[in-house]
């Protein structure tokens, strides 16, 4: 297995499943399961063992691995610069191993089949993805091209989040086309579950699109997006430049023409890790709100790179290993935001944003919370 040299080298200090100040849970598996294999210390000796034929392959070792919500609060806090920036580079060829061997829950299995047959994890023909954006243009000339994730294409809310991207993208006369119903998933979080033929099958597919395309700089709906053309796309043929939409906006917001009347909001913001951790920008976000009037950015306690993951990442969103328990992170992560006073917990991601709002119903906090993306914060208070 890729990375088991540094199996042996962690002694469980702990630091991995907690943010900086050392008071909080920050891993998402262990906050749900609260057993020790459950977080990173524990999987790198699960791994040690399994490799060193002291224990077998199980059902429940799968599910173990497969709940990693590839965060990156390990890779942050561990004690060891020396490898912790390939921690999960190891859980990631552990669960590639598990892959080869046939051993992965039956919701992993359904989800990579979906995607394997369809390109998306929804089952969908992809020649329907963005139809329903009808007001957008296709790629021609334009500088940029917008790229939807699975969530954006097909999911009810995340297209109501593509459509208020587009839409703030444009009044801030941001050059951009799409391309529709030729491209597949990003494959991000099929590339962390460890199935890597099937990432680099999708990936090559949407290079040769965006080549043939002549594309040349790339917008983001999704975090998950940039972070897969963005750093792992260039090695198989896809050079481009790549940005998150709030990285676009944070330049574009001088050529906003906002309402006299504006909405005054306490407003916190959920940094999503793909975003953050695994490509530090937690700041465009932030740009974009407070050059917004009327709102008031008030920080969460965990915030940056201690800031608490939704829960969706490596694939959960879809698989939903984690479930959705009292102590689920996207139900910590709510109550955290209404405790730190905000009106609205603002997000940068669709998956977080589907992740959030579910939670906020379970907590019953919608009379004192509300989970809105930042396009729909910026659209409302442009009038």
């Amino acid at each position: 297995m890729e990375h088991e040299d540094i199996l042996h080298r962690c002694f469980r200090c702990g630091y991995c499943k907690l943010p900086g100040n050392y008071v909080d849970l920050n891993c998402p598996s262990y906050l749900s399961f609260r057993f020790e294999t459950y977080a990173p210390g524990g999987r790198m000796w699960l791994l040690r063992a399994w490799l060193d034929e002291k224990i077998s392959a199980s059902r429940r070792f799968a599910e173990i691995m497969f709940s990693c919500a590839t965060c990156g609060n390990c890779v942050t806090h561990c004690a060891f610069p020396e490898f912790r920036d390939r921690l999960l580079l190891a859980f990631t060829a552990g669960k590639e191993a598990f892959l080869d061997a046939g051993m992965v829950p039956p919701a992993v299995r359904d989800y990579l089949t979906k995607i394997q047959l369809h390109g998306n994890a929804y089952g969908k023909s992809i020649k329907k993805s963005l139809q329903w954006l009808e007001d957008i243009e296709g790629f021609k000339n334009q500088e940029y091209l917008l790229f939807t994730d699975d969530v954006g294409n097909f999911d009810p809310r995340g297209q109501e989040i593509a459509q208020s991207v587009a839409t703030l993208l444009q009044k801030a006369g941001v050059s951009f086309g799409v391309i529709k119903g030729e491209l597949k998933t990003d494959a991000n979080d099929v590339n962390a579950m460890g199935e890597i033929p099937l990432f680099e099958e999708l990936a090559r597919h949407n290079i040769d699109v965006l080549n043939n395309t002549n594309v040349k700089r790339i917008i983001t709906l999704s975090p998950h997006s940039f972070n897969a053309l963005k750093n792992d796309y260039p090695a198989l043929g896809g050079q481009y430049q790549v940005f998150h939409y709030t990285q676009v906006m944070a330049f574009a917001m001088g050529g906003l023409k906002f309402s006299d009347q504006v909405e005054q909001l306490n407003v916190s913001f959920h940094d999503p890790c793909y975003l953050g951790r695994h490509n530090l920008d937690y700041e465009s976000a932030r740009t974009v709100l407070r050059s917004t009037p009327g709102i008031t950015l008030v920080e969460m306690d965990r915030n940056r790179k201690n800031a608490l993951c939704c829960g969706g990442g490596g694939g959960n969103f879809f698989t939903d290993m984690l479930s959705g328990g009292d102590d689920s992170s996207a139900r910590a992560r709510v109550r955290e935001s209404a405790d730190a006073g905000a009106r609205v917990l603002a997000v940068a991601c669709p998956m977080c944003a589907v992740m959030l709002e579910d939670a906020v119903k379970t907590e019953n906090l919608d009379h004192r919370i509300e989970v809105r993306e930042i396009s729909e914060i910026v659209n409302a208070q442009l009038g």
